[in-house]
């Protein structure tokens, strides 16, 4: 099999999006930390939990939604638990699963945290796109996502994070 490398505009890409990606998530992650005391993970987990339908997911099904495997999305309910911000319940339709319920207390918390967290997305990621830049980030980051999840011809989602047990 012959390798085929990257082009210089391919790498230079690249290397912009490993940049962006990685700064984006530490400015993020800082943020959340010093106004909240939670990661940004936490948060998410909030944040999903607070979109969903009586404010509760299937665990297998939240960890699908965050793009996370299932045990650092256990470790992360769990903690967030102990906070008394998500519980954690038997699944009323498969003995085996597990349901995160967001609570009262955690409902408010992530009150309290969205308005400094959107703030902050806004300036580091959307205050600088114009409004074409943000459609054409949208549809690369939805292409790429159908592409690695087996939603294109010919490609398989089987290794994906959500079903892997350990990360």
């Amino acid at each position: 099999m012959t390798t085929r490398w990257l082009t210089p505009a391919e790498q230079r890409a690249w290397r912009s999006y490993v940049a962006a990606v990685s700064l984006l998530e530490d400015t993020i992650d800082r943020q959340l930390q010093a106004e909240t005391g939670m990661p940004h993970l936490y948060y998410s987990i909030l944040a999903m939990l607070s979109e969903a339908p009586e404010r509760q997911l299937r665990m297998t099904d939240l960890a699908e939604v965050l793009k996370i495997t299932r045990s650092r999305l256990t470790y992360g309910v769990t903690r967030l638990a102990n906070d008394g911000l998500v519980r954690r319940e038997g699944c009323p339709t498969d003995r085996r699963g597990h349901v995160a319920v967001l609570t009262d207390e955690g409902m408010a918390v992530l009150e309290r945290a969205a308005p400094g967290h959107v703030e902050q997305v806004r300036t580091a990621l959307f205050d600088r796109l114009t409004p074409e830049q943000v459609g054409q980030l949208e549809e690369i980051c939805m292409s790429v996502t159908r592409g690695i999840q087996g939603e294109e011809p010919g490609v398989q989602g089987e290794d994906l994070p959500w079903r892997r047990r350990s990360s």
